[in-house]
């Protein structure tokens, strides 16, 4: 991902921006669903999110100490969306939030380029690693989801409970 035309506090800013609207994305869809195998990944990586945030707010507190955290109304990095209505198809969304996942790898291995000392440039890679696991863990909730028509069901429905 191309952020040469950003300067850190901007790029930090879309960072904290973006991981709380995955977050919110992750819980709105936990609420929804009634798998709880599913419910627990999503409330598992909306948790990821939220750590990631903090992460970030205090490596923006690191290098602006004297300035508070101003989340803009709207990325200024372009970043994928990803709209969780109920009128959507939760496989659709996944996808989207599998798109989101992958772009957010991205971003955190390009914001490497940033800072200059090593152990912010392993963190960041952290985050991208993370984020690649969470499409991972996406994919193969997606898998399941095409698979199996009946995968969000209760799973209490199943046992007899």
């Amino acid at each position: 991902m191309n952020l040469e035309n950003y300067d850190l506090k901007t790029v930090l800013l879309a960072a904290i921006k973006s991981e709380i609207e995955s977050k919110e994305v992750y819980e709105t869809l936990a609420d929804r669903v009634k798998n709880a195998l599913l419910k627990d990944r999503l409330l598992f990586l909306a948790n990821e999110e939220k750590k990631h945030r903090s992460y970030l707010e205090s490596l923006y507190k690191n290098y602006f100490p004297n300035e508070d955290i101003k989340v803009p109304d709207k990325s200024p990095v372009p970043l994928p969306q990803v709209d969780a209505s109920e009128s959507r198809l939760l496989s659709e969304i996944i996808e989207d939030a599998m798109k989101a996942e992958l772009a957010a790898k991205e971003f955190y291995e390009s914001m490497k380029s940033f800072v200059d000392d090593d152990k912010t440039k392993k963190m960041l890679q952290v985050l991208a690693n993370m984020e690649q696991g969470h499409y991972e863990i996406l994919s193969k909730e997606l898998e399941n989801l095409k698979q199996f028509e009946d995968y969000d069901t209760p799973w209490y429905e199943y046992s007899g409970l």
